[in-house]
């Protein structure tokens, strides 16, 4: 049986959809079709139900998968790696959101870019979940952290963290508003405090007051930055009030330059995953940092 062929059907197999297989695997749509059927007329049944959005492998492409998959990935790890994989210098792409990438995984990860990184090289870009996730699946990154699930065989995720949200604004609101008024009015007393937020929609204040005080925020976003860590520099300089990841103002709250406007007892939380294409943490350099982030992620907490 041809190798190609295999690899064609296990990529058709892990993305759900030959348009998906073939951006890659670096053919044409036709060309993968062409190979889907050459392989099912060599079996003599058929392994994929076509539908309108994608397809649907059967009972025998299924096991089929399941037995070719791993050898595979053997095959590629060996061909990607070569035979002197201790020497040579692999580079790892990563991708993910830009506040937490830089925060917490990419000074994890330089751990393992120096003298005795074992030839790993960095290459990091940042973007939201959507976009790092379908940079994944095109090939253009080997791991992606992400605040969402992906779903389907393309790809495979591993909860890294939570990240807990705080409720911040600079001391001299709480000032304004009065401690007293916090406490017993709760999100009445924050109706006119303006609003520092990373998009118009108000993501992170929206799912706070959703998840706290099972309502919607009234005050309008009054200064929108496309950043945490500038929504944090804006709060300090009181601007208004912001949602932030605890790991990213804890040091502003230490320091007093932000105070924390609500205690809830279950605070609100937003969980990170590790995803990389199925298979890929067969190659040594992205298991290796795939291993480091989870085990730094054990410190984060």
């Amino acid at each position: 049986m041809d190798l190609a062929l295999l690899r064609t059907f296990v990529t058709v197999h892990r993305a759900g959809s030959f348009t998906r297989a073939a951006a890659l695997l670096g053919l044409s749509q036709p060309a993968v079709t062409s190979q889907i059927r050459t392989l099912e007329r060599q079996l003599g049944r058929p392994l994929f139900l076509r539908q309108a959005r994608g397809v649907t492998p059967t009972t025998i492409g299924d096991e089929l998968a399941h037995k070719a998959a791993p050898h595979l990935d053997a095959l590629v790890e060996i061909a990607e790696t070569g035979l002197d994989d201790e020497s040579s210098l692999r580079t790892l792409h990563l991708a993910g959101p830009p506040e937490f990438t830089a925060e917490r995984a990419l000074p994890a990860l330089t751990e393992l870019t120096g003298e005795d990184s074992q030839g790993l090289a960095l290459r990091a870009s940042f973007g939201n979940a959507e976009e790092t996730l379908e940079g994944l699946a095109a090939g253009h990154h080997d791991l992606a952290i992400s605040t969402a699930r992906p779903r389907g065989g393309l790809l495979t995720a591993t909860p890294l963290c939570d990240e807990e949200h705080v409720l911040v604004a600079a001391p001299r609101w709480v000032d304004r508003i009065g401690a007293g008024q916090l406490r017993h009015k709760g999100a009445h007393a924050l109706e006119d405090v303006p609003v520092v937020e990373v998009h118009e929609s108000l993501p992170f204040v929206s799912r706070y007051w959703a998840s706290v005080y099972d309502s919607r925020p009234v005050a309008p976003g009054t200064a929108i930055v496309p950043d945490l860590r500038a929504v944090l520099a804006c709060a300090v300089a009181g601007a208004g009030l912001a949602v932030l990841p605890r790991y990213l103002c804890a040091d502003a709250l230490e320091r007093g330059d932000v105070v924390a406007l609500h205690d809830p007892p279950v605070p609100p939380l937003r969980t990170y995953f590790l995803v990389v294409r199925t298979g890929t943490l067969a190659m040594p350099h992205i298991a290796r940092a795939h291993e480091w982030l989870l085990r730094a992620a054990s410190d984060w907490a």
